[in-house]
């Protein structure tokens, strides 16, 4: 509250050294803080009043003074300021009368002679200079009923709510204000809470057929001030037609069975129809007999709207989630027909291979990794593994399109940078106008010569475990599949012996969140070097339970292969 005080009066004393107006002494103060690099504060508390010499009173026509001394509240006369173009910027308070006070305590001998903006720097932050501009400009006088005034005084804030009238008087402007007593806040209070709340009040007096509303009934209604209140028993006309029998039982409720009724019902307003919530009560006479109606209103549209909102958000919600419900079954099904088995050793010539394949729990992360290992007819064995980017049923899908893919690819007996280059055409010609990408390592087990040659096609590089200490095969690191449409990758070919493992595996092995790709291979590599087994079922038991494998939050794929 002290900096809006520091500032409001700033802008104040600017405006009237610079003879300008509020607005544009408020970007001035802005501009010297940008330059000079102070805060706006700050430089606001560097505007210092200008030094105030003898100032001589002004001739006030005795037409003014009688004028004034009529008016039973604080009251001034102004004359307009103006600036070189001839704009009005301020006021010179020619006159006030004996009543004057400002809300900090100003009295009329300390107001004449003085700049309007000068003597009550809260006009500019109120809104009153601009009515009075208006009000001098047009002619046309203003009174306001309410307004929340805060004068800064040796920065200091002074609030009241104020009643203001201004008038033009011959080349000038007649102003009063009055603060509003406790029974006038208590008013101004609650229709500002009404205004906030949408509600509105209205009596209907059955007897004399007089029909009071505040204003917000008019505007919750839609009506017209000029046209009244709606009769109770026009009502009806106003409601939509599947409420009629709320409103039907509302009134028969008041009127037959004498009981406050508290209901909901939606009327055709002129921008909609509103939803409207409503307490009504009968108030009887010593009879017991209805003489007067009345009810308490709430506009409650915007909230039955929020929950239209959140009522349909809520059901998109439970279309996606069954969604991806019926996705993840569906893509456990698919991996589970594509890659059966899931766990065991494979035997080939020359190579025990173990297996292990762990799909991610969660929906959003069951993924797409994949795996190949069996006998080509030229007795060579194809060894791959793979990752098709994303997770889900597209994932899954892609995989399946990767392996199969390859599957039968291989059957051409040709090298593993030439299937690699033929897999990525098929992928990319397979999916026109959609980026379909993954990543493998592909090669060739010989068993007369113990070589293993292989191509990577943007994936991890395999480690090759030889005499109990673990290491990653260098190796041309090609492109992803999918990326390009023509890619050539490069052949490695790695001399392998008896008793060497070779151990390759997808990035749900060694990746984890909040940590970077080269801690995970670190922690492979440890993990390998501790695990000394000849099984390849149990040296991935115990790779696995090193690196936490209850918590791995990926799929997860390796391939362990012994040579013999």
């Amino acid at each position: 509250m002290r900096e809006e005080a520091i500032l409001d009066e700033a802008v104040a004393r600017l405006a009237t050294e610079l003879n300008i107006r509020p607005g544009e002494a408020a970007e001035q103060l802005s501009r010297m803080a940008q330059h000079s690099g102070l805060e706006l504060v700050e430089v606001a508390r560097g505007i210092e009043r200008s030094p105030e010499g003898p100032r001589p009173r002004p001739e006030v026509p005795g037409w003014v003074s009688g004028m004034l001394e009529a008016v039973h509240a604080s009251a001034l006369y102004l004359t307009p300021i103006k600036d070189a173009t001839g704009r009005v910027v301020d006021f010179l308070i020619l006159a006030a009368n004996r009543h004057a006070r400002t809300v900090a305590g100003r009295t009329a001998a300390e107001l004449t002679g003085h700049r309007l903006m000068e003597a009550s720097p809260g006009v500019a932050g109120s809104g009153l200079l601009d009515d009075y501009i208006a009000v001098f400009e047009s002619g046309e006088p203003i009174h306001r009923e309410s307004v929340e005034f805060v004068e800064a005084v040796d920065s200091l804030l002074w609030p009241a709510t104020l009643a203001v009238r201004a008038s033009r008087v011959d080349g000038g402007l007649l102003v009063s204000w009055r603060p509003l007593d406790d029974e006038e806040l208590l008013v101004s209070g609650w229709e500002r809470a009404q205004r906030l709340a949408e509600l509105g009040w209205g009596e209907w007096n059955l007897a004399t057929q007089r029909t009071l509303w505040t204003p917000q009934m008019y505007e919750m209604f839609g009506r017209d001030r000029s046209d009244g209140p709606t009769p109770l028993e026009d009502l009806p006309a106003v409601v939509v037609p599947e409420d009629l029998p709320i409103v039907e039982d509302l009134v028969r409720s008041l009127l037959e069975h004498r009981e406050a009724v508290e209901t909901e019902f939606r009327i055709q307003h002129r921008h909609g129809v509103r939803h409207l919530s409503v307490f009504s009560e009968p108030i009887l006479d010593a009879d017991g007999v209805p003489v007067k109606v009345r009810c308490l209103a709430q506009d409650v549209t915007k909230n039955r709207r929020k929950e239209r909102a959140l009522a349909v958000a809520h059901e998109q919600a439970q279309r996606q989630r069954r969604r991806a419900e019926e996705e993840h079954r569906i893509t456990v099904q698919l991996q589970n027909t594509i890659l059966p088995i899931r766990r065991g050793l494979i035997h080939l010539p020359g190579l025990t291979v173990g297996v292990r394949y762990l799909p991610g729990e969660e929906l959003i992360r069951l993924g797409g990794d994949w795996f190949k290992a069996r006998l080509i007819p030229d007795g060579r064995v194809l060894l791959a593994i793979g990752d098709a980017m994303g997770h889900g049923l597209t994932a899954t899908s892609i995989m399946l399109q990767m392996r199969s893919g390859l599957a039968g690819l291989a059957y051409t007996q040709a090298p593993a940078d030439r299937l690699a280059t033929w897999l990525n055409d098929l992928i990319v010609h397979s999916n026109e106008g959609v980026t379909v990408t993954g990543t493998a390592i592909i090669g060739h087990f010989d068993p007369h010569d113990y070589t293993f040659q292989w191509t990577n096609a943007g994936h991890l590089a395999p480690l090759l475990i030889r005499d109990g200490r673990p290491q990653p095969i260098d190796g041309t690191q090609g492109m992803m599949l999918g990326a390009f449409d023509v890619t050539e990758y490069q052949m490695t070919t790695t001399a392998l012996q008896s008793g060497d493992v070779l151990l390759l595996y997808t990035d749900g092995v060694v990746e984890r969140r909040g940590q970077d790709l080269e801690a995970g291979i670190d922690a492979l590599l440890q993990a390998a070097r501790s695990c000394a087994a000849d099984d390849p079922e149990e040296l991935i038991d115990c790779v696995l339970d090193r690196l936490g494998g209850d918590s791995l939050e990926d799929d997860v794929c390796l391939l362990a292969v012994r040579v013999l």
